[in-house]
């Protein structure tokens, strides 16, 4: 396997009534904080108030930017940056989900930066600089509250592009579970999906890892797969909600990557969907990723998809390895489709193949996908098709 370095130094508050804490954090660095959120279910549930009231416990001064989309648009970010320019912003906060929190990170980026911020994307302009971000998360999804990376949409483009940079990885987040106890089935549902992908994108993978992270990843998956039901049934249980709020953070803080290098997969085809009909990010990837696999699968994938039937699913290791392999794609999409309750195909969703042409060279980026299984752009126009 290849070597790796290693380097997350976010402070984390996990658990209950951590929140009082909120204030002292942020002190640390300023007096003058942007309060970023999404729709306004902050103030339903009265986190906003709590919020507010320790920010002003510390004698701070607060700004806000709310209204940040599900799939987070530049428009946002630029309206975010002009802001920290104009009220001299010393420190960001960013409570919600991934969409807020990957659009703070690049309206921190924004602060620092004279130019359009869509120039981070297109124009693969260097992270000058960044504001340092607070984190409050609400949902458990994409990881964003423990590392560098965001992914912004631009809707006069129909793009949908990731970046990271370690300028932008958060100083603080704070997790606490009974924050999510308020997230609906589906949006968990959704959650789940995308922290099952995050862990898939890495774990498919034809290149050695170490034995005792294929291990910490099964039983993140395995973990997932426990509690995701059990928080859609009992919506403010707090054992299920705090195990997928960890392993949605250690999905994709860079620990599990260890020293592989192989490209993912599903989110640059998942991404396309998005940026074209602004599906939720995890729907599109519960769709695509059993078709992925099923895709994949061959001589030299077999033994990756029996390994995880065998000890994520549990499926009988006695089992020829391709039935297992076809075994283990069954079992997750009956656990996506059934179990979770989530639309199985594009059709459902209003999605035909108008655009899988375009949409497939974009994810390929005009060349391949070097990933599980190399994938060109008629691959991943034969993927979408399977989705249909």
């Amino acid at each position: 396997m290849n070597g790796f370095t290693y380097d997350i130094p976010v402070k984390v508050y996990f658990g209950e009534n951590k929140l009082c804490h909120l204030g002292e954090e942020l002190r640390k660095y300023g007096k003058r904080v942007l309060l970023t959120y999404g729709g306004g279910s902050i103030k339903k549930s009265g986190l906003y108030d709590r919020i507010i009231e320790e920010i002003e416990k510390a004698g701070l001064t607060v700004f806000e930017l709310s209204g940040i989309e599900p799939n987070p648009r530049i428009d946002s970010v630029r309206e975010g940056g002009a802001l920290c320019k104009r009220e001299n912003i010393d420190v960001l906060l960013a409570v919600g989900g991934g969409s807020t929190i990957d659009c703070t990170k690049f309206i921190g980026a924004a602060a620092y930066y004279d130019g359009d911020p869509w120039d981070f994307f297109d124009k693969r302009v260097p992270v000058p600089n960044c504001l340092p971000i607070v984190t409050v998360l609400t949902l458990s999804a994409t990881g964003s509250e423990m590392d560098a990376g965001g992914v912004i949409s631009n809707l006069e483009t129909n793009d949908k592009i990731g970046r990271s940079d370690p300028l932008m990885l958060p100083k603080v987040s704070f997790l606490d579970p009974t924050i999510t106890y308020s997230v609906n089935p589906y949006q968990t549902a959704c959650g789940a999906a995308d922290i099952l992908s995050h862990i898939m994108e890495v774990y498919f993978n034809t290149e050695k890892n170490l034995y005792m992270l294929d291990c910490f990843m099964e039983g993140l998956m395995k973990t997932v797969i426990k509690y995701a039901p059990v928080a859609i049934k009992e919506p403010d249980n707090y054992e299920a909600r705090a195990n997928i709020m960890w392993a949605s953070s250690w999905a994709i803080n860079g620990f599990i990557k260890g020293g592989t290098s192989l490209a993912w997969s599903c989110h640059p085809m998942e991404h396309q969907l998005s940026a074209y009909y602004d599906i939720t990010h995890g729907l599109g990837l519960a769709i695509l990723t059993p078709r992925w696999l099923e895709y994949t699968l061959d001589e030299n994938t077999v033994s990756r998809l029996y390994q995880f039937g065998v000890n994520v699913f549990d499926i009988d290791k006695s089992l020829p390895p391709m039935e297992a392999a076809e075994k283990s794609i069954e079992m997750l999409s009956e656990f996506f489709f059934k179990t979770l309750g989530l639309q199985s195909t594009l059709t459902e969703i209003g999605i035909d193949d108008k655009y899988f042409e375009i949409m497939a060279k974009k994810a390929c980026g005009g060349d391949v996908i070097p990933g599980f299984k190399p994938l060109n752009q008629q691959d991943v126009e034969n993927i979408y098709k399977l989705c249909l």
